[in-house]
Order: C-alpha cells, then sequence, then structure tokens
C-alpha cells in the first residue's frame, strides 16, 4: 500500500462568529476558496493535477448549501474538471476530509487530493440547518433515548462531573490556551500556516489578558431547570470562557502519495500513518475521543508516551481534561499553540485546521509523532497520527 503524505497545509485566521467579526463579511465560498488558491499557490502544484476535493461543512443550508466545496473550487480559479464533494461528520467533517482523501491515495485512487473545510458561523448560524419545528432525530432515536437527548454544554457539564473537574480546573486549561495562543502569535509560530484575507491576519479570539479571576467571574452558560433536575450531579461550572466560541474560518492540506511528492520534487511535512473513527454515548456525546485515541494507538502499535504532540479540539475544557485523565497523556505536549478555547472553532474547518497547526507544530519542534483527535455531536470521534518523514 502507498504512502499519502501532507507538502502543503493553510488557513485563513480565525474571525468571530458574529456580524461584526472580521471575516463576516466573506462568503463561506470565498473563505475556502482562498485556502485552495493560497495551497496551491505555496506548493507550486498545478491544480489540474488535482484529482478531489473533499471538504467538510456542518451547516450545510444558505450560503453553505449546494456542496460548498465545488464552488470553491470554481471561485479559486482550478480547472472545471477538478471534482469536489463536501463531507458531513459534524465538528469532525474536514477531520474525515482527511481520512478519506489519504486514505484514497493510500489504495491508489487518487495520486493529489486536497482535504479542506470552512464555516461561517456569522452567516449561518449554528443549527440553520433545522428548520424551528423539525425534529432531526425521528421516532426511533426517540423510542432509544426516551428521557430526550441533550445539547453539547449538557453534555459538557455531564463530563465534569463524571470526572470531578471544579470550575476553577476548568478555567485555568481555558487560561493557558489563550497564553499559548497568544505566545504562538508572538513567536511567528503561526506564519507559516496562515494566509491572510482582506486585511486581516490574526485569529481574533484569542484573548492574552484572560485570567483565572476573570473567567470566575462568567455565569454558567447552559444553566437550566429542567436539565438540572434531570441531573443533580451537575455543578454548572462550563461557561463561554472555558468552552470554545462561534467563529468563521476555513483550512485545507494537500495530500498525494510519497512517490508523486518524490517525483515533484516537494518535502512532506509529515505521512499519514493512522486513521480511526468511533461511536460513543450520544448522552455524553463528547467522550468518543478517548476509545478513538486507544483505538488508533493500537492500529499504529504506539503508547501514549510515543506521541510527541497531540491536537485534541477544544470544544470545552472538560472534554481535553477528561481525555487527558482516561489518557495519561502529558497536558505540556497537548495543544502546544493553543487550541479552539482561543484559537476559535469554525465548525467545518476546524478538523484541518488542527491539522494544519499540528503539521507545522511537529516541522518546527522536530517531533516524530503527532496525534489529532475531535469530539463530534451524536457521540462520534476521530483520531489519527501523523508521522514526520526523515
Amino acid at each position: 500500500m502507498r504512502d499519502a503524505v501532507i507538502v502543503e497545509a493553510v488557513r485563513t485566521p480565525v474571525g468571530k462568529g458574529k456580524p461584526n467579526g472580521s471575516l463576516a463579511h466573506v462568503h463561506p465560498v470565498e473563505l475556502l476558496a482562498h485556502t485552495l488558491r493560497t495551497l496551491v499557490e505555496r506548493s507550486g502544484v498545478d491544480p489540474a493535477l488535482v484529482d478531489d476535493v473533499i471538504g467538510g461543512t456542518v451547516d450545510q443550508v444558505g450560503e453553505q448549501a449546494m456542496n460548498t466545496t465545488r464552488y470553491a473550487v470554481l471561485s479559486a480559479g482550478f480547472p472545471e474538471t477538478v471534482p469536489a464533494t463536501t463531507v458531513d461528520r459534524q465538528c469532525g467533517s474536514s477531520q474525515q476530509a482527511v481520512h478519506f482523501a489519504a486514505q484514497g491515495v493510500m489504495s491508489g485512487a487518487y495520486d493529489i487530493v486536497v482535504a479542506c473545510g470552512v464555516e461561517s458561523m456569522s452567516r449561518v448560524p449554528m443549527w440553520s440547518n433545522v428548520p424551528p419545528g423539525k425534529d432531526p432525530f425521528g421516532p426511533g432515536v426517540a423510542a432509544r433515548y426516551p428521557e430526550g437527548l441533550v445539547p453539547q454544554g449538557i453534555s459538557a457539564e455531564l463530563i465534569a462531573a463524571k470526572w470531578s473537574l471544579s470550575r476553577a480546573e476548568l478555567d485555568a486549561f481555558a487560561v493557558s490556551s489563550h497564553q499559548r495562543a497568544a505566545a504562538a502569535w508572538e513567536a511567528g509560530r503561526f506564519d507559516a500556516e496562515v494566509a491572510p484575507l482582506d486585511g486581516v491576519s490574526r485569529d481574533e479570539s484569542v484573548r492574552p489578558g484572560t485570567t483565572a479571576e476573570i473567567l470566575a467571574g462568567l455565569k454558567p452558560a447552559y444553566y437550566d431547570p429542567g436539565f438540572a433536575e434531570r441531573f443533580p450531579q451537575i455543578e454548572w461550572s462550563v461557561t463561554a470562557g472555558n468552552a470554545s466560541p462561534v467563529n468563521d474560518g476555513a483550512s485545507a492540506v494537500l495530500i498525494m502519495a510519497g512517490e508523486t511528492a518524490e517525483r515533484l520534487g516537494l518535502r512532506p511535512l509529515a505521512r499519514l500513518h493512522a486513521f480511526a473513527v468511533t461511536g460513543s454515548d450520544p448522552l455524553l456525546m463528547l467522550t468518543g475521543v478517548i476509545p478513538a485515541t486507544e483505538k488508533v494507538l493500537r492500529r499504529a502499535g504506539l503508547s501514549v508516551g510515543d506521541i510527541d504532540l497531540f491536537e485534541v479540539n477544544e470544544a470545552f475544557s472538560s472534554v481535553v481534561l477528561a481525555w487527558r485523565q482516561e489518557t495519561g497523556a502529558d497536558l505540556a505536549k497537548v495543544n502546544v499553540h493553543g487550541g479552539a478555547i482561543a484559537l476559535g472553532h469554525p465548525l467545518g474547518a476546524s478538523g484541518t485546521r488542527l491539522t494544519t497547526t499540528l503539521v507545522h507544530a511537529m516541522r518546527e519542534r522536530g517531533a516524530r509523532y503527532g496525534l489529532q483527535t475531535m469530539c463530534e455531536a451524536g457521540g462520534l470521534a476521530n483520531a489519527m497520527i501523523l508521522e514526520a518523514v526523515r
């Protein structure tokens, strides 16, 4: 089986997903097109050689409907002959795009493929694809979970309760995310991965002045008397400060066979080493990163101690801290340039945003192995391991 390697990875700056956000004026197709255009410009690869473009988008409605990835390919100036498709595995959509792209290369179905993702939460707010009064789950799910499923914020609270994570711990982790992100920006560590757009060159949600004292003053974001009665163990510790914000952004990675990279004279950033995807309890919803990590390590024949850098999506502080308790991973190796709490979480773009940050951090730090994992709505998670190409 052939190797699949990443030869380039780029992302937009991440804007606040609000009407006054720095990228709110940019149509989501144009956000994604910008990363695609930059990807081929920086790599020097002729876009006509791309066999497919696989993109992730979560709320596929309105301006993000009708196979957004295809129109981004056209807007980017790629030949009309380059195909594209848009996938949805919720927050892990573009990480799933990486899995599909790499697996296609490894199987021989592709030689060169782009995995990417976009989400404009200012223009297409979360849940826009579910009209009021409509049920996206159906009667079978209602019968299987008669007490009802819960929103992600409640899942984050249930995780904090199950793993005995205090409000102080959640806030401290969030402060660390902002500190690391701010330090990375000041040190120029994002320069190689970010493609400035319309005068926007930095992630808008990073707050260098965030402190534990400031976060301690925030009210619980998801308190609900009905859920409080149903789940008396919840201490209501999840706030806007220790959860990821809503954001706009896009990201893309260029994947090809190792032999193709060699033929084109391109130096790979990393080899895609192993993949896993798993389902988990849809009530806790966000804990799939734990079994997904175990599964991908087992497939790779590696242990947690073999991994030099981790990217674990910071949907909520409680998710990463529960994952850390179960895996024993060293937090000093996790999200070393900050995570989604600080950098932002533009849903469909986050998977390839994490990949972009990870491959550049691996190159900069001389890491051999990197592991990326993401929790996803509905009780799902993706995980993959990248290996440096020596």
